[in-house]
């Protein structure tokens, strides 16, 4: 017999969901100021002008928090970065290690490996790297010794050797919109 899905109280209401009608008189309000501000009639009851200003202020109130709430990363603690930051460098160093199979390219050290990311916050990729703040620039190639002191160890074990990573450094591209791609060889 199949599960049955409990029936929702549509009387009650969650009152910790900001109501989405709670500020329609006043977007009303200002789409028709907006629509006719040369002959948009203004009240003669000094009560309705009134009404009319504190629900936009209340509106105007609850639009700067909102963009409070959603703007700009607020800065984050040293532990917190170190948090995200190891976040970032295990599923990088996890990523790139599972790219690492066997292929006959394996043999003369030029099988390629690429891996994207996502970071949203610029300073957590920089302090990842050791830049010492967010990336300038768009493309960088960092020599494999560095990138594996700060993504760690990268190596993989394939039929009866060992891969590693070759070539003379690993190339990063960084955008603005968060996204990074490490790429670069690897083989036995």
């Amino acid at each position: 017999m199949p599960a049955q899905k409990r029936k929702s109280d549509a009387g009650e209401a969650s009152s910790s969901k900001k109501s989405r009608t709670s500020r329609s008189s006043a977007k009303a309000l200002i789409k028709t100021i907006l629509a006719h501000p040369d002959t948009y009639p203004i009240p003669d009851d000094d009560d309705d002008i009134r009404q009319s200003l504190v629900e936009l202020a209340q509106y105007a109130r609850e639009l700067e928090q909102d963009m409070q709430q959603g703007g700009a990363p607020k800065a984050m603690s040293a532990d917190q970065l170190a948090v995200a930051v190891e976040k970032i460098r295990k599923a990088a160093n996890s990523g790139i290690k599972k790219q690492m199979t066997w292929k006959p390219s394996c043999k003369a050290g030029t099988a390629k490996w690429c891996y994207d990311g996502v970071c949203a916050d610029p300073a957590v990729f920089g302090t990842m790297l050791g830049l010492g703040g967010p990336p300038t620039w768009k493309m960088h190639k960092m020599p494999i010794d560095d990138f594996e002191n700060r993504i760690g160890h990268l190596d993989a074990s394939a039929r009866y050797s060992h891969l590693y990573l070759k070539g003379q450094h690993v190339s990063i591209r960084w955008s603005d919109s968060g996204e990074f791609k490490y790429s670069g060889t690897y083989g036995a």
